[in-house]
């Protein structure tokens, strides 16, 4: 998972929250789901293997850093798994180690080996999507008011600092800074959390929640790209003229990405996944390895297959077991794709 991706958007931002208000406390309570669903089953090694006692996810395949995403994941798979204790302490660290002092944001990265831990106060915009969904999720099932008070506060902050119009479109920013230029902004269609956005436009009086997942399902489509329709990792959106992949990142449909189709599967969408389900379909035909990353302009494809997470990720897209050679991995990144396809 590259983590440099955020590494030169550190910037300084004194904005003012506004429009905290939006959700009312009988919109907010509006259910999801049933509270007495199944628990997830994988959270206790989860838990055992990247739960720090201070109540951070820690990442062991990038140096023991913590992230907002983690702390997003964590707090879902804790609530899927009924953990209260672990989710307020996940909750309390993300609050007091990663809240921004200025609105209701976190911020992306905490390094804990480095003098200044948490060095960059932009945001990862998946990062509080997740944990405010996880927070709706939390009020549903253990009936608490002020899990849903917090995550209206958050939803706001996204509304108002990561959405933009460009060139027509409603964009959501992978985060407040670093990503839009006079002539284009770079998105990543795998912060596109089909089902967390559903769950924001149940709740919202807002048309913009609406407005960024019909145009963000438009821009996916527009997003294919190469012989076998892929999204890449990172995508150009102009003012004027179409859409590519970013200019200045390898054109891959790979390690961000492959969280595309999962997020579809998980929000219904499964016609939007259907590209990716034949080229994934396509290896396991032929009883081939599928490589974890392709070129979408070159046709390149990775010396390496997918991740044990990726392929999980696979088996809950095709909706079938696809046996593989890949060796079992243990990492942060593997272990939370495993958790996610069984959300």
């Amino acid at each position: 998972m590259d983590f440099d991706r955020r590494a030169l958007l550190v910037g300084s931002m004194a904005v003012a929250l506004s429009g905290c208000g939006r959700s009312t406390a009988g919109k907010a309570a509006v259910k999801e789901m049933r509270t007495d669903r199944p628990r997830l089953e994988g959270w206790a090694p989860f838990k055992t293997a990247f739960l720090a006692p201070e109540g951070r996810i820690v990442d062991t395949g990038n140096n023991g850093i913590s992230h907002s995403e983690g702390q997003g994941y964590g707090l879902l798979f804790a609530e899927a798994a009924g953990d209260r204790g672990a989710f307020d302490r996940m909750l309390d660290w993300t609050q007091k180690t990663l809240a921004r002092p200025y609105d209701a944001l976190y911020a992306w990265r905490y390094a804990p080996h480095e003098p200044t831990p948490v060095s960059d106060p932009n945001n990862a915009t998946d990062g509080d999507m997740l944990i405010a969904w996880a927070l709706m999720r939390a009020g549903d099932r253990w009936g608490e008011a002020q899990y849903h008070d917090r995550a209206a506060t958050i939803r706001a902050a996204i509304a108002d600092h990561c959405v933009r119009r460009v060139g027509g479109r409603t964009l959501l920013l992978p985060g407040v800074n670093g990503f839009d230029k006079p002539d284009l902004t770079t998105v990543n269609m795998s912060y596109y959390v089909w089902p967390a956005l559903d769950r924001f436009r149940m709740v919202e009086d807002e048309p913009v929640w609406q407005d960024v997942t019909a145009q963000g399902e438009t821009l996916l489509d527009e997003a294919r790209t190469g012989a076998h329709a892929l999204p890449t990792d990172w995508t150009d959106v102009p003012v004027a003229g179409p859409v590519a992949p970013a200019a200045d990142k390898p054109p891959r449909f790979g390690f961000d990405a492959v969280r595309v189709p999962l997020y579809l599967a998980m929000g219904d969408r499964p016609q939007k996944a259907e590209s990716m389900a034949r080229f994934w379909q396509h290896y396991a035909d032929q009883g081939q390895d599928i490589p974890a990353w392709v070129d979408v302009i070159s046709g390149e494809r990775a010396p390496y297959a997918l991740s044990t997470g990726g392929y999980a990720v696979v088996r809950r897209v095709l909706g079938r077991d696809v046996p593989h050679n890949a060796p079992p991995q243990k990492d942060y990144y593997s272990s939370a794709l495993e958790l996610l396809a069984h959300l």
